[in-house]
């Protein structure tokens, strides 16, 4: 779960400072593929744990706000329409 949410943010990181915008995109793709597997991982967490629902719940929400705002950039950056 820490590994799958860390390499959100370093992806992005890496995208910045990425060579091609092939290279770009790509980092974004992780990026999204890492904040899905994150959502997944804390729903588990939330679905187990009855005590930490109210903890989790808007990490799961933040999840889902970074996975929308990441599948919009890759959609600009592939010149498709939302």
């Amino acid at each position: 779960m820490l590994r799958s949410s860390i390499s959100i943010g370093v992806n992005i990181v890496e995208a910045k400072s990425s060579s091609s915008r092939r290279d770009f995109i790509k980092f974004y793709e992780i990026a999204l593929k890492s904040a899905n597997e994150s959502k997944y991982w804390f729903g588990l967490l939330r679905d187990a744990t009855e005590a930490k629902k109210e903890e989790i719940t808007p990490l799961l929400n933040e999840l889902e706000e970074i996975s929308k705002m990441l599948g919009a950039s890759l959609l600009t950056l592939k010149n498709k329409r939302l």
